[in-house]
């Protein structure tokens, strides 16, 4: 039996999601996405990842500022959806729009809830050393990323992922996972089970000022953060006033004090064990591997680094 389905989504990390639906049985009547945002001090209009997939494929796209007004209100009504999946579309559904459809609306969250509810969950999940992570599909109720779970998918998770290799893994997960959730709704197997909110913790969005690395922290919690932050909005270091974006770095097993330089091939003492820099980006320039960078820049050993 076929769905008639509403999508939600914005970044790429939705697209997996909304190909597999558009594959299968079910029927997508109407994708939102978030509107195109500007760049360039406003010269260039970017398109989301979703959006540019719906207009691609020749799917009815709604791009609203603002969800919470009855002309959208209106219109999902009349369209009578069965259920509406939504999975990172960066808005709060209206608590009057949740009973729009059949079956309610499904999220597709990229951590294990309660754990990390809300906007950066897979950062989050790497700066704190988290050794696993997955995806939780739930019902979606007022109050943020706190609705009843029908299904989570387990992953194991190192030190070595960065954010953007996490994200597309969950992304996969997500997809794979969303066909048979919606089978299981549609036959009236689905189990819904309450979170326990006493063990909810919070992915707030990340800021730019959170990318500054703390030289005073352990090697493996800089890691976490130059990993976590990849690829935006970056981990960051400033030297002789300009700021430098880390892309990729490991732990080396020396020691010296935090924040100074124990070589001269731009290897950074940690409170514990020291951060070797393997791809680095000067502000204004492009991102280098350390070979080429230092052709042309030199830090040299003991140096301050901010």
């Amino acid at each position: 039996m076929s769905l008639k389905i509403i999508f939600m989504g914005t970044p790429e990390f939705s697209v997996p999601t909304l190909e597999t639906l558009i594959n299968s049985e079910h029927k997508v009547l109407t994708v939102y996405s978030q509107p195109a945002s500007k760049a360039n001090r406003g010269q260039r209009i970017i398109p989301s990842s979703v959006e540019t997939f719906a207009k691609t494929h020749s799917l009815i796209l709604r791009t609203p500022g603002n969800l919470d007004n009855d002309e959208e209100y209106n219109y999902l009504k009349k369209l009578e959806p069965d259920i509406v999946v939504v999975i990172a579309y960066g808005k709060i559904i209206p608590k009057r729009f949740l009973n729009l459809a059949k079956f309610g609306f499904i999220n597709v969250h990229a951590s294990l809830l309660p754990k990390w509810r809300g906007a950066a969950p897979i950062q989050r999940s790497i700066m704190n050393l988290d050794s696993q992570t997955g995806i939780s599909i739930m019902k979606i109720v007022e109050e943020l990323d706190s609705g009843p779970i029908m299904h989570q998918e387990k992953i194991k998770i190192n030190e070595k992922i960065d954010a953007l290799t996490l994200s597309k893994v969950l992304s996969k997960l997500g997809a794979i996972s969303i066909i048979n959730a919606l089978k299981k709704i549609e036959k009236g197997e689905a189990r819904f089970q309450e979170q326990n909110h006493s063990e909810a913790t919070y992915a707030k969005k990340i800021s730019k000022l959170e990318g500054k690395i703390d030289w005073n922290q352990s090697a493996k919690k800089v890691l976490a953060k130059i990993n976590g932050l990849n690829p935006n909005p970056g981990a960051w270091f400033e030297y002789q006033n300009e700021r430098y974006k880390v892309w990729q770095a490991e732990i080396v097993n020396k020691s010296g004090n935090a924040g100074k330089t124990i070589d001269d091939q731009i290897t950074i003492a940690c409170k514990e064990q020291s951060i070797k820099i393997l791809e680095i980006q000067k502000e204004g320039k492009s991102r280098q591997l350390i070979d080429q960078f230092l052709l042309g820049n030199k830090i040299k050993q003991d140096e301050t680094i901010n």
